[in-house]
C-alpha cells in the first residue's frame, strides 16, 4: 500500500507540474493574430463540463468503492489495483481538463479565456491527492 500511494503520489505531482508547463507553452507559443472559432470554443466548453462529471464518477465508482473494500481487506492485491487504477483515470481526465485550455490558446482565444481549463485541472488534480483508505 505504502508503494501504491508513493507512486500515485509522484504522478500527482508530476501532472501538477505538467499543467503549470501547459500555461507557460500556451503563453509562449500562441500565435495571438488570429481570432477563435465560437463553435470551437462552446465545444471544448462543453466537453470541458462533460470531463469534470466523468471525473466525480471515476472517482465515485472506482476510487471511494475500492477504498472502503481496502479500508476492511487492505491485502487484497485486485482491490488495490482498482483503488490505483481509479486515481490514475482520475488524474487522467483533470489533465485532459488542462489540456482544453491549452487547445483553446492555441486557436486564438486569450489566457483569460484558457485559465478557468488550467484552474479547473490544476485545483481538482491537487484536491484529489491520494489517500490511505481509513476504516468508517
Amino acid at each position: 500500500m505504502q508503494g501504491t500511494l508513493r507512486t500515485l503520489r509522484t504522478i500527482q505531482w508530476a501532472m501538477l507540474g505538467s499543467i503549470l508547463l501547459y500555461a507557460v507553452v500556451g503563453e509562449l507559443l500562441a500565435s495571438g493574430g488570429r481570432t477563435a472559432n465560437p463553435s470551437l470554443t462552446y465545444f471544448i466548453t462543453t466537453a470541458g463540463v462533460a470531463t469534470v462529471g466523468a471525473i466525480f464518477v471515476v472517482r465515485r465508482t472506482l476510487v471511494l468503492r475500492s477504498a472502503e473494500s481496502l479500508a476492511s481487506q487492505p491485502d487484497d492485491l485486485l482491490t488495490l489495483n482498482h483503488w490505483k487504477s481509479g486515481y490514475v483515470a482520475t488524474y487522467a481526465l483533470c489533465e485532459a481538463l488542462a489540456l482544453y485550455g491549452l487547445v483553446l490558446r492555441f486557436t486564438g482565444c486569450n489566457f483569460e479565456q484558457s485559465a478557468p481549463y488550467y484552474l479547473g485541472g490544476f485545483i481538482l488534480l491537487f484536491f484529489f491527492a491520494p489517500r490511505r483508505p481509513a476504516a468508517v
